[in-house]
Formats: structure tokens, sequence, C-alpha cells
């Protein structure tokens, strides 16, 4: 069997990574890597350079604009990347795309992959962000698909809701644990060597990106954001860089603007997954709306400050605090993830996706499945189960 996998985003490739590995090391595959998106960006770390370190060859390259932040802007970036993509795949000619997550570049070459009748493997579907137009993508990423790799039942039984059949959905926990269990993190002070950066005896790693669904409350939502956090005064405060979403420009500038003000306040567009990983290991917190926060940082048994919607409607642990995107409540979230009772909850952490061995299960998976069955696909009725 061909197979082609894409990444675009810095964020996908730490998740494929390994699952790269085993398929290329599978003699019944024959593994084709496809690099695009912000890969090729330096607004967001020209994070080609990780997948060229990781010893991974990329096989194909596709090159998408991201000039603008604007719907026109990514609206031009998606139809270039269909593109290019369908052209790309007429080439190679694979038996199977796989493809992760949500992102506008992803069902670009979803669509791609469906035009071209080839059949689809969607890993991390029957998710719900219910802040971010990224939701509407993964559920239409999923309809694309013919093959489902899923974090957990719940999320089994929401890809059934869309008309998918249970035959083909397969739970094989999220990818996150997987890579983190794979990587050999860095001590603390050789990190800290590398980022420049003093950990102090508090640290928070702060992730924040666009509420996508909410037009123009990017600039008001990261305005709240950082009066909470400056008076947090004794704090290291690490950035990182926002993806490439809707209205992230306002999100840039603002932090930007803080770090220059405040001391121990560091901005990375990006740290690598070795560094990021270590980091999760060593800072007391995670606070911002990324899923890292929900799907790699109990993994560590340390806290998160989720802030807002954009996460809205994912399966949580009990390290996870909810709040509202306003300077008194993100302070008193914060302040809890040092009570007493809450780090005693922490230890006795909830995790909800899986031990580590996604990648392997996929492998295994793929050897079994005969695509010819796949391809006639009909919608599942909830009455048939």
């Amino acid at each position: 069997m061909k197979i082609c996998i894409i990444t675009s985003t810095r964020s996908d490739f730490g998740l494929l990574k390994n699952l790269i590995f085993e398929i290329r090391k599978n003699k019944n595959f024959i593994l084709k890597v496809i690099a695009s998106g912000t890969h090729f960006s330096k607004k967001y770390g020209y994070t080609y350079d990780e997948i060229k370190n990781s010893q991974i060859k990329v096989d194909a390259k596709i090159k998408c604009k991201f000039n603008s932040d604007d719907a026109v802007g990514i609206s031009s970036a998606m139809s270039k990347c269909m593109m290019d993509t369908t052209r790309l795949l007429k080439k190679i000619k694979p038996n199977l795309l796989i493809v992760l997550g949500d992102r506008y570049e992803i069902l670009a070459s979803t669509i791609s992959a469906y035009l071209s009748r080839i059949s689809v493997a969607h890993i991390h579907g029957g998710e719900v962000t219910s802040g971010a137009i990224d939701d509407a993508f993964r559920h239409s990423i999923t309809k694309m698909s013919n093959i489902h790799f899923v974090s957990n039942t719940i999320y089994k039984k929401r890809v059934i809701q869309l008309g998918e059949n249970p035959k083909n959905i397969y739970v094989v926990g999220g990818l996150g644990v997987d890579s983190i269990s794979k990587t050999k993190l860095i001590p603390k002070k050789e990190l800290e060597k590398k980022l420049r950066i003093n950990l102090n005896k508090k640290n928070f790693l702060i992730n924040f990106h666009p509420e996508t669904k909410n037009k123009n409350k990017a600039k008001k939502n990261i305005n709240e954001l950082l009066a909470a956090l400056k008076t947090f005064k004794k704090v290291n405060l690490i950035f990182t860089w926002p993806g490439a979403d809707l209205e992230n420009k306002n999100i840039i500038n603002a932090v930007t603007k803080f770090c220059k003000n405040r001391k121990n306040s560091f901005f990375f567009k990006s740290l690598g997954q070795i560094n990021y990983f270590s980091l999760l290991k060593y800072v007391d917190a995670m606070i911002g709306n990324s899923s890292s926060g929900i799907l790699e940082m109990p993994y560590f048994k340390k806290g998160t400050v989720n802030i807002g919607d954009r996460q809205s409607g994912r399966v949580q642990a009990n390290s996870i605090i909810n709040t509202k995107i306003k300077k008194k409540a993100i302070i008193k979230a914060i302040k809890k993830l040092f009570y007493k009772g809450f780090k005693k909850k922490i230890v006795n952490n909830n995790f909800m996706y899986g031990p580590p061995g996604a990648s392997k299960k996929i492998t295994k998976i793929l050897q079994k499945v005969n695509l010819n069955n796949l391809n006639k696909k009909v919608f599942f009725d909830l009455n048939q189960i």
C-alpha cells in the first residue's frame, strides 16, 4: 500500500512524527511525506528545519503563502494548497492519504484527495472546539474520510453521529502522549542555556490563539489576558507564537509589546518539539486556549488554565480550570492552581487520552484494512446500531 502523510504545521508534525517512523519501517507500506502550510513561513519560525533535523525525508513540498490573517488571505492560501495537492496526488498516486486534525490547510488537502477518489484516514476526529472555525473544518474532514482514528470512546460516538460506520472507527488514544513518551527531555540547565532564559521559582507557559468564531475580539481578549498576567510580577512568562489564524496579528503585536516592557517575559516563534515538551516538565502551569493544555499538559500532572471557548467541547482531565476571558476571572483561576486541594486533585489526574502506543496501533490497523471495501461509503444512521 502506498501512503501519503501530509503535515502543515509545527504542532501536527510533532504528533505525526512517530507515526511516520512506524509506517516507514514497515515493509508493507511505501510512504511519501508531504510538507505544506506554515512549515515554509519565516513568520511562523520556518519549521521545515525541524522536519529535516528529525531525519525524516520529505518527498514533496507544497508552499502556500500566508501573507494575511484575514478571510481573503486564508482563502487564497487554501485554494493554492488545494490545487497543488491535487496535482501532487495525481503524480504520486497513493492508495491512502493520512491527515490529522482540523486546520484549513488540511481541509484543502482532504478535498483534493476526495476529488481524486483517494481514500483518507483522519486522526483526532470527533473532537469539539466550539470557539474556533476549525470545529467545522474537522467535521468536514470526517465526512470525506474513510478511516477514523479517534483518541477516546466519546469522540468515537460523535463520529458515528456524523454518519460514519462504527466498523471504520478505531479508538487508539492521543498521538500527543505517544510523542511525549518517545521524546528524550532536556535537563533543566541545558534547556535554560538553549532558550537563553533562567527558570524562576514559578514559570508559566502561555499559548493563546484567536477565538476565530468571534469576529474582532482577538485584541480585546489578549489585552484581558495580559492585564491578568501583569499582576504576577515575579513569575517567568513564556509565550508561544499563535497559529496562522484569523486576526492573529493582534495577538502577535500585543505580546511583542508586552515582552519588551516587562522583565522575565519571552516570546518564541517556534520552540521545537523537544524544547517544548521539556518546558512542559519544568513550568508550573499552562495558561491560554491551546489544545496542548488539554491533550498534553495533564500527562505531566500540571495544571492548565483554559481561557474562553476556543477549546470548549473537548474531553478534559481534572487538572484543567476553565475560565472566562476577563482579567479578574483569569487571576482567580491562576491562583486556584496553587491551592493545596487542587494540587492533590492533579496527583490523581483522570487523563482521558490513553497510554502511549497510538502510532503502533494505527500502523497495525492499516495492515489489515481493505481499502476497496471502504470506498463504497454510505451514511450510517443511528438506528442501525
